[in-house]
């Protein structure tokens, strides 16, 4: 559906020359929802805009539903109101001077040839349902809530029945709560449509809950591409760890080469030998860093079997609601996890963490 090779953008700026993107590829299978994840600055914005004409791409090439919209080989550039998308923007850029009803109806009424009265009656009836604003026709946008306003952009985008829908960053002026249940709906709806997505957003959460595929950015490049539980579960590297979620970073040497199935070996750290999945070749004494999730650091129970035990003393303990986070001192590191809120443990206390293999990863230094 979406395929984007080669894709550099460089800038001019008063402090030298920029390069914002820097030779991307990108795959967007039809119907999937596809999420940009980066901190600011990244290129992932960019990257949305060259999708919708907003930006002219330096260098590359993109289609859309196999016809190339942009081409700098072919010298090829299709304005954004002719190519087959829908758009929501960060500030969602609604029409304070008009009602819902005409906010909706705006695209179309610029469609040539002109549409029917009828047709567009129709068609904003349909999209205004779609996002349950059904009845607020005559309501003056600015009367609009925060959500109601976010529901109302998305409406506009789908009124003219894209194929493809463009996020950039639609939930970052919700307050939490709202974000919460919005991430859900919108998810829900965009897969009932059965419309191709292509996602924007720096919240990790978001792209976690929301997506098919996640492309993590940095830098203008691309650092991982894979399914949210990937990503999340098995990090390319560093910047992939330390940005999806919470991470512990333990540096140290291969002693064990891994082996078995899930290429299990030994990495001697500062704190003692922790048993973990090692890449292929990593051999023996190459330096690597362990990264293992707050939520796979437990308490030790003899009666179970784990591959690693760590001593240390709780340097900090932070009350969550639903959990209890903690801080232990494992000499010059500190190792994060989450406990039950129930737990008894308290700040200065000796105590003795456990960690399966498995859920240890070693990344290549």
């Amino acid at each position: 559906m979406i395929r984007i090779r080669n894709l550099h953008v460089r800038y001019n700026t008063d402090q030298g020359a920029v390069h914002a993107v820097r030779g991307i590829n990108i795959d967007v299978e039809q119907g999937q929802f596809y999420t940009l994840l980066g901190p600011s600055g990244c290129g992932k914005t960019t990257t949305l805009r060259c999708l919708a004409g907003l930006e002219t791409p330096s260098e590359g090439e993109i289609s859309i539903d196999g016809e190339a919209v942009y081409s700098s080989t072919q010298n090829r550039f299709v304005a954004p109101h002719k190519r087959p998308i829908g758009m929501v923007f960060q500030s969602y850029a609604i029409w304070p001077h008009m009602t819902v009803f005409q906010n909706a109806a705006f695209p179309l009424q610029e469609e040539r040839p002109r549409l029917s009265r009828s047709v567009i009656r129709d068609r904003v009836a349909g999209a205004l349902a779609l996002v349950q604003l059904a009845g607020l026709e005559d309501r003056p946008a600015p009367f609009l809530s925060g959500g109601q306003q976010q529901r109302l952009a998305l409406a506009r985008a789908l009124v003219k029945e894209p194929k493809v829908l463009l996020l950039d960053e639609p939930l970052s002026n919700l307050d939490a709560k709202l974000r919460e249940e919005t991430r859900f709906e919108l998810r829900e709806l965009v897969k009932r449509l059965g419309i191709t997505t292509v996602y924007v957003t720096h919240d990790q959460l978001e792209a976690l809950t929301m997506s098919d595929v996640v492309a993590v950015m940095e830098h203008g490049e691309i650092a991982q591409t894979s399914s949210p539980a990937d990503i999340y579960q098995r990090p390319g590297n560093r910047f992939v760890a330390s940005f999806i979620g919470q991470t512990n970073f333990l540096n140290g040497t291969v002693s064990e080469p891994g082996a078995g199935e899930h290429h299990v070996g030994t990495v001697q750290t500062a704190c003692g030998p922790i048993r973990c999945v090692l890449p292929a070749d990593a051999a023996a004494g190459r330096e690597v860093t362990v990264v293992v999730r707050p939520e796979d650091v437990h308490l030790r129970d003899d009666r179970s079997d784990h591959d690693n035990t760590i001593e240390g003393e709780v340097s900090a303990v932070i009350y969550m609601g639903e959990a209890l986070e903690c801080q232990v001192a494992l000499g010059d590191d500190r190792l994060r996890l989450r406990l039950h809120p129930s737990s008894l443990v308290v700040r200065g206390q000796p105590i003795r963490l456990a960690m399966y293999g498995h859920a240890c990863r070693a990344l290549m230094r």
